[in-house]
């Protein structure tokens, strides 16, 4: 196997890791997912994101599942039980991932498989969410020194950070809309295994900000 696939194999499966022990290893948490990933895995080896002359986009199906799933998560009771359940420790130690996501981005632009202006050479700063995480970690949970208000300033910087990468790589994606990249579109969330990025690894990393803003509200 290459070692850029290989990489976002590996980020996916500690995305996966992480949620797990942070639900306190609940079985579902690693089922389900699991499951998504694989059926992921198969419809975008059949090429079926690669179809871009759609509307919506095809990849629709692989984003807004587990968006409404989170959406559900939090608005349901029943929902809201589960996501207190989190750990949000290490929730938090999830956001390091982020970079080794800015590094395979580069190598996908290096590959020719997305544009410049995704990476951290030009609007994607994201990678500042994964460098601060340790630090966010240590003094905000392992040894709690942060005022909770500089933990949701935290959450949401990050969340802000993820909403622009994301907004730049739909908008670089070979489709219709299509407003950033037609020097070198965004195909790579189009194929296995880096449909595995916008399909899982960036939910899980907003559902991650979401639990730990929630539990920061909502504490004493």
């Amino acid at each position: 196997m290459e070692i850029l696939p290989a990489l976002f194999i590996v980020i996916a499966l500690i995305a996966l890791f992480i949620l797990y022990k942070a639900s306190g290893s609940k079985a579902i948490v690693l089922l389900v997912p699991l499951g998504w990933l694989i059926l992921q895995a198969v419809v975008s080896s059949a090429g079926f994101y690669q179809v871009t002359n759609t509307a919506p986009p095809r990849i629709m199906l692989a984003i807004l599942p587990p968006l409404i799933l989170i959406l559900l998560l939090f608005i349901s009771r029943s929902g809201k039980l589960f996501v207190d359940s989190f750990n949000p420790a290490w929730l938090t130690a999830m956001h390091i991932i982020r970079i080794l996501v800015e590094i395979g981005i580069l190598q996908l632009y290096l590959h020719h498989l997305v544009p410049q202006i995704m990476t951290f050479e030009g609007r994607n700063l994201d990678i500042l969410s994964g460098i601060t995480a340790p630090i966010t970690w240590y003094f905000g949970y392992y040894k709690p020194k942060l005022h909770k208000s500089a933990l949701l300033a935290w959450n949401f910087a990050c969340m802000a950070l993820l909403f622009n990468i994301v907004t730049i790589a739909i908008l670089s994606a070979p489709f219709k809309f299509q407003h950033f990249g037609f020097e070198q579109p965004n195909i790579a969330i189009l194929q296995f295994p880096y449909i595995w990025l916008p399909c899982f690894i960036v939910p899980v990393v907003l559902f991650s900000h979401l639990v730990c803003v929630r539990e920061l509200l909502v504490k004493k």
